[in-house]
């Protein structure tokens, strides 16, 4: 028979706003993992350890949204499947993605967004994959007896002429290109496997190709 689960579960509150799952009824979202995802995020630290790596060159008087608060903002939103910047104008007034965020004001625009993402570049990038690449290793307790780096080229198609395309001759279309990297280890057990754990870099490879085809 099914047990069905009606009393209320408690989460972190934010600010004066009470976070709770009531099976009673009330406004409904389809948007609830947000909070699974903050949740996580509070014991993983991981959005934390990369917003300290990024620089902030803006004036701190003038600032309304902290390096944290921003890509937390599209980390979420990513991970909910909302990839464009434009879904930022109805979610940042979003009362529960502000919830997520610790916040009970509106969020960042599209455009701040934007001008957050662009201001990244090669340090950037770098600083972040430090970051997860020291995560990758705090994930073992014990040495791995052998260690397996996969590097793949994922494309991704895209309709537009936007910043950082390549043409894939062998798809015959403009994609972003993201490198990902799995890792895969046997543990110091004999007789037994590790568990495979992976990551993946958005810096494409330096090879591009042309429309002939031909890599340059």
């Amino acid at each position: 028979m099914t047990k069905c689960t009606t009393r209320p579960m408690d989460f972190t509150n934010c600010k004066q706003r009470l976070v709770q799952t009531d099976f009673t009824g009330g406004d409904i979202t389809s948007d609830g993992g947000a909070v699974l995802l903050r949740e996580m995020d509070r014991r993983l630290q991981l959005t934390d350890d990369i917003a300290r790596s990024l620089s902030d060159h803006r004036r701190k008087k003038q600032i309304r949204h902290d390096p944290a608060s921003l890509l937390r903002q599209r980390v979420y939103a990513i991970c909910l499947g909302y990839e464009d910047l434009n879904d930022h104008e109805t979610l940042r007034t979003d009362p529960l993605i502000q919830t997520a965020l610790g916040k009970t004001q509106a969020l960042a625009s599209p455009s701040t967004l934007c001008r957050f993402e662009n201001r990244m570049g090669c340090d950037e990038a770098i600083a972040i994959h430090k970051v997860l690449v020291d995560r990758f290793i705090a994930s073992y307790s014990d040495g791995p007896e052998e260690l397996i780096l996969d590097f793949d080229a994922t494309d991704d198609a895209i309709h537009g002429r936007q910043e950082g395309r390549f043409f894939h001759g062998f798809s015959d279309h403009y994609c972003f290109l993201p490198l990902c990297l799995t890792g895969n280890y046997s543990a110091a057990v004999p007789g037994r496997n590790g568990t495979g754990t992976q990551s993946s870099c958005n810096n494409p490879p330096e090879t591009t190709q042309d429309r002939s085809g031909d890599y340059t």
